[in-house]
């Protein structure tokens, strides 16, 4: 159930009328269950069956949690829950690529294999609400939440349909006070949800499905193109990949927003970043802080030497990676990401004592040039990224870095270059405070004949088809 379809507009349509006609607390808490487990279910229903079976486990370990203060027990209890929640991840996301690895490693070594490929069907968003039962279970250990105690409450903080296929990734912190806090219809909760709403789909169905019509023929077949246009296609990707999840988040936020509940931010201008740690503390943001607190922190963070913090985030972000999905391309990706972060530590070390450095990386042409670095850094390291495989992603950097000719644009390039201006464009007024003082200063007419030209350009420049949201593969 896509959220950018006539069935899920359907759907949340008649959830939203029924939630608001409810006056009892408690049976909207039910409704959003029963909607939540709906909507899963529309996808698979035995998986649907088993996120709620390992829900239900992880409410039980938690619960035992509290009950007992001897701390061993405390401790073998939340391993439990660690232990059962990255078994089910791993045996239906990553079983099949250790064995082919496996697979692959004997038969280089001469060795003959054979190793049977298991039949599993991939959860859909089983990776966020894996890490969301984690941290779960990891916060109670440590005391810094009670246990739910409310079997309800607990299952729809997992299974709460806007953020359960592709996040943001919820803190129970965050959520579960929440589902207690009366909640009341205004027209202040309906226009922002509404505005998130639709500009999720405008950056999802507009520039993002836009942007899959150059990139997708083009990393298909790298070598019949010419350099410019790979070029064009690895910028195309970042902005493509930052559309369409932002554009998930958006509309996550803002059905939430109309359902009474806030979930956190999860992107905050990324592609304006001055460097690329300041990137990751935009990009991806739930995902970054989770894993801050849960690997980088627990490793020892930046108390111990420059070596040992260089291993932590090289090790925390190696394991991102992998959280993307079962191919050593995106292993390879994380690690790349650590290894400039660690490049960036080193190098803002080196320059702490040099003013003219300093001064001059501030002035206006040392920040566009550090965010012109920033965004090709990342660019570059999503090439690896999007390639199904490292000969495709070799080939698609030897076009870009040996001048070659080929074939031109699939597509034409017009609205891709105008695309491409509007997100670089509305990250530069986004970045800067004064022009939300101006939205927000407009007469309410003004802004509602923005939005509603929004909506027009959405219905009329959507491309014929429109693809799966990408992180929905994660």
């Amino acid at each position: 159930m896509l959220f950018c379809t006539e069935k899920f507009l359907l759907f949340f349509l008649v959830v939203f009328l029924a939630y608001w006609a409810l006056p009892w607390r408690r049976a909207r808490v039910w409704l959003l269950l029963g909607a939540s487990y709906y909507f899963y279910a529309s996808w698979n229903a035995s998986l649907a069956r088993l996120i709620f079976l390992t829900t239900v486990c992880d409410y039980f370990i938690a619960r035992g949690m509290d009950a007992t203060a001897v701390p061993w027990r405390r401790r073998m209890l939340m391993l439990t829950s660690i232990v059962g929640n990255l078994g089910v991840l791993c045996y239906f996301k990553y079983a099949n690529f250790f064995l082919d690895s496996l697979r692959e490693v004997l038969t280089a070594a001469g060795a003959s294999a054979s190793i049977p490929v298991l039949s599993v069907v991939l959860p859909v968003g089983i990776s966020f609400y894996t890490f969301e039962a984690i941290s779960y279970t990891v916060d109670v250990f440590r005391g810094r939440i009670p246990a739910e105690r409310n079997l309800d409450h607990f299952l729809l903080f997992i299974l709460f349909f806007p953020h359960l296929v592709a996040g943001p990734i919820v803190r129970a912190s965050d959520f579960l006070p929440q589902v207690r806090r009366p909640k009341v219809l205004s027209w202040t909760r309906f226009a922002i949800g509404g505005r998130l709403i639709l500009l999720g789909m405008f950056k999802k169905m507009v520039i993002a499905d836009r942007m899959a019509l150059l990139v997708d023929p083009i990393f298909a077949n790298p070598g019949s193109y010419e350099t410019a246009i790979v070029w064009m296609a690895a910028v195309a990707y970042s902005i493509q990949i930052y559309c369409d999840f932002s554009g998930y988040s958006d509309i996550a936020l803002g059905t939430a927003r109309l359902l009474g509940y806030r979930l956190s931010i999860n992107f905050a201008m990324p592609l304006a970043a001055k460097n690329i740690s300041d990137l990751w503390r935009r990009w991806h943001m739930s995902l970054s802080s989770w894993i801050r607190d849960y690997i980088y922190i627990p490793l020892g963070g930046n108390r111990g030497s420059v070596a040992r913090t260089s291993f932590n985030v090289l090790f925390a972000m190696t394991l991102c990676g992998l959280w993307h999905g079962a191919n050593w391309t995106f292993v390879v990706w994380g690690a790349l990401n650590g290894l400039c972060l660690v490049i960036h530590r080193a190098f803002r070390a080196t320059t702490r004592d040099l003013p003219e450095v300093r001064t001059l990386l501030h002035s206006l042409p040392g920040t566009v040039f550090r965010i012109a670095l920033t965004f090709t850094t990342f660019t570059l390291a999503f090439v690896i990224f999007r390639s199904p495989s490292f000969g495709t992603a070799a080939e698609v950097f030897h076009r870009m870095f040996i001048p070659a000719s080929g074939a031109g644009s699939p597509v034409a390039v017009g609205p891709i270059w105008l695309l491409g201006a509007v997100v670089f464009f509305a990250h530069l007024l986004g970045n800067r405070p004064e022009a939300w003082n101006v939205w927000y200063g407009l007469p309410a007419p003004v802004r509602g004949l923005a939005l509603a030209g929004m909506l027009a350009a959405t219905l009329i420049l959507v491309p014929v088809t429109t693809g799966m949201f990408i992180y929905f593969q994660f």
